[in-house]
């Protein structure tokens, strides 16, 4: 099976946000199809939408078997393990993890969008990813992601001294 490159955002305002998304990358690293090769640093960040409470945020780089619409479903199964309920849309949540890219894919279909479609838009999104990915290009744009973070209003993401890799005990990649 050839393997793929994919990019995906992590997100959470709820509950233990900190573990939250450390539980998560561990989980995702679990599946047989699914290795997390590289994940940023953490950043809160001002929630968008109504209000609520700040987000941590943070990026992963996945090395994948999958395919994009079962690695999306897969996000999805997995925010759902984690209690995640769709009620309010940019409301707060538990868990919010998002394929941002997909190798140097674009895809339009009804509910697969790649890349993401506010990717370029999104300090919270471009920063962490940038990180880890910063020489990736946005296949629409064309431009690396070092370069679109340079392109958007930073002020509202601040770095925060918490590491999330460190917690997943004798992996390799972290």
């Amino acid at each position: 099976m050839p393997i793929h490159r994919a990019a995906i955002a992590l997100g959470s305002n709820l509950g233990d946000s900190c573990q939250i998304l450390k539980s998560a990358l561990e989980t995702l690293d679990r599946f047989s199809t699914i290795t997390v090769e590289a994940v940023s640093e953490t950043y809160q960040t001002i929630a968008v939408g109504p209000p609520q409470p700040d987000y941590l945020n943070a990026c992963a780089v996945l090395s994948t078997e999958l395919e994009p619409q079962v690695l999306l479903d897969t996000l999805l199964e997995v925010e759902a393990q984690f209690g995640r309920v769709r009620w309010e849309r940019w409301g707060a949540r538990l868990l919010d993890l998002d394929l941002l890219l997909f190798d140097d894919l674009v895809i339009e279909q009804s509910g697969l969008q790649i890349p993401h479609p506010r990717l370029v838009e999104r300090a919270f999104v471009l920063i962490p990813l940038a990180d880890i990915a910063a020489d990736w290009v946005e296949p629409i744009s064309g431009k690396a992601i070092a370069f679109l973070v340079q392109q958007v209003d930073c002020s509202g993401v601040q770095k925060i001294p918490i590491l999330l890799c460190p917690s997943v005990e004798n992996h390799p990649n972290f």
